[in-house]
């Protein structure tokens, strides 16, 4: 344990993986108590988005043009008008569209500085999720979105259109938007998530400061479900009507970074885990979840399919692994001699390949390794 706790400080916020469920769920514990990144906040963890009468729109962003990226880029985002986003965990989002980097923040409008993920609708307006909320971006100005007063279990509804984001840090919620208001909505409690919670009160551990329904991922499948990837209760299928869980041992025991339905309508799942890319596992249960399907369970912070149809996985400090079912590829991330840590694959319009990083601003994959961004 002593061990885990130098790692943690050091830097290295995934704890090893154990073969003992309580061992798991204590390094769980402390995961969530000492990590600042990753997904964590430092500030205090029960601040859901603002709730304010109407929807907030803030004056004309100007931004500040700035020369380089921040160190920490956790999100590469491209919309569909080529203009790319990169989400930072404190200094805002950068906005790059050839020419020209420009630097928004709370100064500008935007609701919060952290970033915890970037999406867009069929308009073209793009959203990005903080830890004080969700900010709507019209291409002049940024808009804060206003929560529901009373969000109940009807809202929990799968329309095609709805954009989902992710809940504050010890909330257990996900929020579902409309484009006309956004609902605050709970899981449904499990047998899982009451066991959790008994083995760690609050009253017990006053430090562990997340709830096991905190969703860190979220993909809408071929089909139009929902998958949600908790932080230690698994990953839940919502099809509009039934939330259904998948419990395999190793999605239970960390957090769920990353899901993956690849072009062969099989499910990946990646864990906050240290073991090397060649180790999988199957989701033995899938079946349940979605027919004539295989499951994959793989260690990683990130996962992603490229245009070829090849899986690559983003593995902290350990670089990045490109795997075609045979064989491997590996890709070390390095500044001289500085190991970057990524948080984050992604790939944009033209499948070209994307690394968002703790320590070393944006990644971007050449055809033959990741070198840095540089506007």
């Amino acid at each position: 344990m002593a061990l885990l706790i130098n790692n943690l400080r050091a830097g290295n916020r995934t704890p090893r993986r154990t073969t003992h469920p309580h061992l798991a769920l204590v390094a769980l514990t402390l995961v969530a108590t000492l990590s600042t990144c990753h997904g964590q906040p430092t500030k205090p963890p029960n601040t859901p988005p603002k709730v304010s009468p109407n929807d907030q729109k803030s004056p004309v962003a100007k931004g500040e043009v700035v020369k380089e990226l921040d160190k920490a880029i956790l999100y590469v985002y491209q919309a569909k008008d080529g203009t790319y986003w990169f989400g930072s965990d404190e200094r805002g989002v950068y906005r790059y569209g050839g020419k020209t980097l420009v630097n928004f923040t709370t100064k500008d409008g935007l609701v919060g500085n952290r970033i915890r993920g970037i999406h867009e609708d069929k308009s073209g307006n793009v959203y990005f999720t903080t830890y004080e909320g969700i900010s709507k971006f019209d291409g002049q100005s940024f808009m804060t979105l206003a929560v529901a007063e009373k969000s109940s279990t009807t809202d929990w509804k799968n329309q095609p259109d709805d954009l989902w984001f992710v809940g504050a840090q010890d909330a257990g919620v996900v929020f579902r938007y409309d484009g006309k208001s956004l609902y605050r909505l709970e899981f449904p409690k499990t047998k899982l998530g009451d066991e959790h919670l008994a083995n760690f009160p609050r009253s017990r551990f006053p430090n562990a400061i997340y709830s096991p329904y905190d969703v860190y991922s979220i993909l809408r499948d071929s089909e139009g479900n929902l998958w949600f990837g908790t932080s230690c209760v698994g990953v839940c299928r919502y099809d509009g009507k039934t939330h259904s869980w998948l419990t395999d041992k190793d999605l239970v025991e960390a957090p769920v970074r990353s899901i993956l339905e690849d072009r062969k309508g099989n499910m990946w799942f990646s864990y906050s885990g240290q073991e090397p890319f060649e180790e999988l596992r199957a989701a033995k249960d899938i079946s349940k979840l979605k027919e004539k399907a295989k499951g994959t369970i793989v260690s990683a912070m990130s996962i992603v399919e490229d245009n070829d149809g090849k899986i690559w996985t983003a593995n902290m400090g350990a670089g990045v692994y490109k795997h075609d079912g045979k064989q491997k590829a590996h890709f070390p991330i390095k500044d001289g001699n500085t190991t970057i840590t990524i948080f984050a694959i992604s790939k944009d319009n033209q499948g070209t390949l994307w690394l968002g990083t703790h320590n070393g601003g944006a990644y971007k994959f050449d055809g033959k390794a990741f070198e840095k961004f540089k506007p």
